[in-house]
Parts: structure tokens; sequence; C-alpha cells
């Protein structure tokens, strides 16, 4: 999944931690999708979060497709304004040696207005042990709506999978599917059974447009 990775930042309070996230399809193929409280603090538009740096295929601390520093992060004024629609769509800078992002990992198709429904893959790097972020994980499900305009997939990956990628239509050959949504929160603190995603819709989709001219 090289695709996927590690998103490495320094959050509002000056410690370092990390979400998850994923290069996708765009015409200055730069853009990554992930979570908005992968960027900042939601309700709390200053709260915003700095040295973010997308490490693609990262295991172990291996860094096998390089890191490219993110130069613009994009969510709604919704999240950052009401916590609403945890998206957040960033375009980051080539690589150190002047690569960018989807010429060297390729990148997911995007479907901002699928239908809810269908087998769903959720990847992410979980905090939980023994992993602690290590190595890339997943859940497969169906995914069903759920209220407040989000979808859940069963799913117990917890803090650090956040924004990672819902692909359909997924090909364990070519690692290739369609993003349809991001991880958000699960159902609980601890011993959650469903991971919930929003649907992404057009709000999503002028965000990820913002990054694709950024």
């Amino acid at each position: 999944m090289k695709t996927v990775g590690r998103l490495f930042f320094v959050n509002a309070d000056g410690a370092d931690s990390w979400c998850t996230a994923t290069a996708v399809r765009s015409g200055n193929r730069s853009v990554l999708m992930t979570a908005g409280h992968c960027v900042r603090r939601p309700a709390s538009p200053v709260n915003t979060y700095i040295d973010l740096v997308f490490v693609p295929g990262y295991h172990k601390g291996a860094q096998p497709y390089g890191a490219f520093p993110v130069r613009a992060a994009m969510t709604p004024r919704t999240w950052s304004e009401d916590a609403v629609n945890d998206v957040a769509a960033l375009a980051v800078d080539p690589d150190a040696k002047g690569r960018r992002l989807t010429d060297v990992v390729g990148g997911q198709a995007v479907d901002f207005h699928h239908r809810v429904g269908g087998r769903t893959v959720a990847f992410g790097y979980p905090a939980t042990r023994p992993q602690r972020g290590e190595e890339l994980l997943h859940c497969t499900g169906t995914a069903v709506r759920a209220p407040s305009d989000e979808q859940s997939v069963p799913c117990d990956m917890g803090g650090g999978s956040s924004g990672g990628p819902w692909l359909t239509d997924f090909d364990t050959a070519t690692g290739q599917g369609v993003l349809v949504s991001v991880n958000s929160h699960g159902d609980g603190m601890t011993g959650g059974t469903h991971m919930f995603g929003p649907v992404l819709g057009d709000v999503a989709k002028q965000v990820y447009g913002r990054a694709e001219r950024g």
C-alpha cells in the first residue's frame, strides 16, 4: 500500500503526533486526503498543527518512497468553526529528489458522491499495542449510513489510524481502489467495534479542489 502512509506533525500542544493519509489522483500530482482533526482542532480555527510531513509506505521506521513536506492544508470552514465534516486535503512539496508525490507512489481515485454501502476496506496506523503506529493495519466490512451525515464500518482500530482511507472496489493485487471516506472516530475510547467516517459530498470536493490548485 504505497499510496498510504503516516502523516507526522506537531499538534497544538507542541507534542509530536501522527495520523494516516493517502495519496490521491490530482492535476498537480501532489494531493493527500486525511481527516480534518489531523490538521487542526475542531471548532478552533487558530489551533492548527505545524511541521506536517507525509511518509508513504511507512513500515517500522522505513521510508521506502521518501518523505513529502506539506505546504498547504485545507479543511472545510464547518470543521474549523463547528466541528462538522471531519475531512482535509493537503498539498505536498516534492521530495528531496524533486519528485512529485503521485509520480512516485501513484494515487487512489476519489468518489465524492459514492452511495453508502458495499464492501469497504479501511486502513490506518493505529497507536494500539503492539503496533504503536509502526505497521499499517486494515479492517474490511460493509459500510452503513450513520447519524450526522456519517457512515460506519466494523473496525476496532484506535488513534493514529485517523485519516486513513476507506476504499471500495479494492484490488489486493494492485493496492488500488476508490476512496469514499476517511477514518474519523471510533465508537468508544477503548474496546470500540466500529469506525466512523464522513460522507464526503460537495464540501469535501471543494476542499480537494483547493489542494489541487495549491
